[in-house]
């Protein structure tokens, strides 16, 4: 399968457990971007403690490089694989720890919040 399933708002238990399955197969690092999420790498000071300034992509070692590609490679399938009502939802989310709170919603609440928002 080349195209992630598509979730319009009243299939959610069953795109899930297709877009596990989705990701899964894409590669490891793909599935544990979701299972762990991905945030932004930050320069570290002389100590080796995390600062708040974002490192810049060009300074990524092969290892960070590839988490991101990960984190990256999930974000896609996920946002391919919702219909436009559902994108506008979750289209602001850069980080797949917000999605994952998405997705632990239980059905029904994200059933209302599509229908209200």
């Amino acid at each position: 399968m080349n195209r992630p399933p598509l979730l319009d708002g009243s299939n959610y238990d069953y795109w899930k457990s297709r877009m596990s399955v989705f990701l899964k197969s894409v590669d490891s690092k793909t599935w544990k971007a979701v299972l762990k999420g991905w945030e932004h790498h930050v320069v570290l000071d002389k100590d080796g403690n995390k600062t708040a300034d974002l490192k810049p992509e060009e300074e990524w070692s092969k290892n960070e490089d590839e988490l991101a590609l990960g984190s990256s490679k999930a974000l896609n399938a996920l946002f391919n694989g919702v219909d436009n009502n559902m994108f506008r939802l979750i289209k602001q989310c850069t980080g797949l720890r917000m999605l994952g709170r998405f997705s632990k919603l239980p059905t029904k609440v994200k059933e209302n919040r599509i229908q209200t928002e």
